[in-house]
């Protein structure tokens, strides 16, 4: 019988496995799927009033706020068990296609509910759907990065967010208005069949080592590519060769410890992530930024509608206006991350953005909130790509706890936030005299206790430490 090709120890190496496998490649991968799923969670947020109003309800706001509920509620209660068939199994591109699966088939549902009940399932779905990419995803993409790259490639990778959140609403508005209810859903279904192809495509790291590629291993001076046996041999060398090659490549590719790491019990990942320092504020200064980004989504369309009487599609023009510039926030502070630390990041970022959420409880011309809307988004945005960084180095300094873990982990903070976030956000604006104001003043709130956070607690020397040992000095 013939050998599939592909295969470790068949005897054929995958075709383009060097860029398949490369970091380049994975970023991109993780990063567009990262921009489709916050697309196709965003392309209803534009629509989902006014289409409640339309089939006879009242209170868009809060059942928006619902709507955005069961989303993260998926979330959350899916994040641990993918996280711990991805360590067990460790294969994280079949995973990430069941993903790929449970969310298309979460997006059908959506477009053919019948009801709000209905609609409420069909996102919790999408929920879990999303929760094998950002757990799995970026386990994939720590596994595939060298440690001094992590902060600028999770930087690059997170672009995707503020992306998806751009394009999301103005092409959900605009596919409302000229085709219905079913529009964003299909152009949503369309667009995540491209992200499918990049998961097929991708090549783990385990696997490329055993074909003589090893991402880590950065081109030195030169060479062509990043490749540390780069020999005639290793263009059909089967999985024989693994010993070889792990002695030629760098220490990440075996523990620092005598004999394999074991991994630990789910009780004991979380007891162990609880106890660290670095690791518990990430997840704090996560929860943050998801309860204040989620507490304002089902609130902004109907305060610009109120306010400024827009409609959907406009509604969209003013989510593009005001998220661009974060385009450009997620890599400059990975950037900064991996050359001064996430210290350095983190605090300046949840500082700057209090004041700038306190203008927007002002309600004069809609340039104000524009600008403003996107300033805020865009230091906000700045705290992704070091938290995920400070996370990377958690697990690589603590053994038997693996990039899943603390992905899921970081999944869970940012599912909280976001599960309590629009609740709350919908509830005050609908519930209070100024529930608009009430909202900002919410996010001020949380924002200041992230900032302790950061200043304290972030870092491998918090800004904190580094004051006290000035002052003693």
């Amino acid at each position: 019988m013939a050998k599939e090709e592909g295969i470790p120890g068949s005897g054929h190496k995958p075709i383009g496995l060097r860029w398949r496998a490369s970091v380049w490649f994975t970023t991109l991968v993780v990063g567009s799927g990262i921009a489709i799923d916050l697309l196709v969670y965003s392309i209803i947020i534009p629509v989902i009033p006014f289409q409640l109003e339309l089939i006879g309800y009242s209170d868009v706001s809060a059942l928006s706020g619902w709507l955005l509920f069961a989303f993260s509620g998926g979330l959350l209660i899916s994040t641990f068990p993918i996280a711990h068939v991805s360590e067990k199994y460790n294969d994280r591109r079949w995973l990430l296609i069941i993903g790929f699966i449970i969310l298309i088939g979460s997006l059908v549902m959506m477009m053919e509910a019948p009801n709000y009940a209905v609609m409420c399932v069909a996102r919790v779905l999408q929920g879990i759907g999303s929760s094998f990419l950002w757990v799995v995803g970026l386990a994939l993409l720590a596994d595939a990065v060298p440690e001094q790259l992590i902060g600028q490639q999770l930087g690059l990778a997170m672009m995707g967010m503020p992306l998806g959140m751009t394009l999301g609403p103005p092409l959900g508005g605009a596919l409302y208005s000229r085709f219905g209810f079913r529009g964003p859903f299909v152009f949503g279904i369309v667009v995540s069949a491209v992200d499918l192809c990049g998961r097929i495509l991708v090549i783990e790291r385990k696997d490329s080592v055993q074909w003589g590629f090893d991402p880590h291993v950065l081109p030195s001076k030169g060479t062509k590519e990043a490749t540390n046996f780069d020999d005639p041999e290793s263009k059909e060398r089967p999985a024989a060769g693994i010993d070889k090659v792990s002695d030629l490549s760098l220490s990440t590719l075996e523990p620092k410890e005598d004999g394999p790491i074991r991994k630990v019990s789910l009780v004991k990942t979380i007891w162990t992530l609880c106890k660290n320092r670095r690791a518990l504020a990430a997840f704090l200064v996560t929860l943050v930024y998801g309860v204040l980004l989620s507490s304002m989504e089902p609130s902004v369309p109907v305060h610009l509608k109120e306010a400024w009487g827009l409609d959907s599609k406009s509604v969209g023009l003013v989510f593009i206006a005001a998220v661009v510039p974060t385009l450009i926030s997620a890599p400059i502070s990975g950037y900064i991350t991996d050359k001064k630390g996430g210290e350095w990041v983190t605090l300046p970022s949840l500082l700057i953005s209090i004041p700038w959420t306190g203008v927007l409880i002002i309600q004069g011309k809609l340039a104000l909130f524009v600008v403003c809307f996107g300033i805020l988004n865009f230091f906000l945005s700045g705290v992704v790509a070091p938290v995920t960084a400070e996370l990377a180095i958690v697990s690589r300094n603590s053994p038997g706890i693996g990039y899943a873990h603390v992905y899921s982990a970081f999944n869970v903070a940012y599912g909280v936030g976001t599960t309590i976030g629009p609740v709350i956000g919908g509830q005050m604006y609908d519930r209070l005299p100024d529930g608009w104001d009430a909202v900002c003043i919410l996010g001020i709130s949380f924002l200041a206790a992230g900032s302790v956070v950061g200043f304290a607690f972030v870092g491998e020397t918090p800004l904190l430490k580094r004051m006290v040992a000035v002052v003693k000095e």
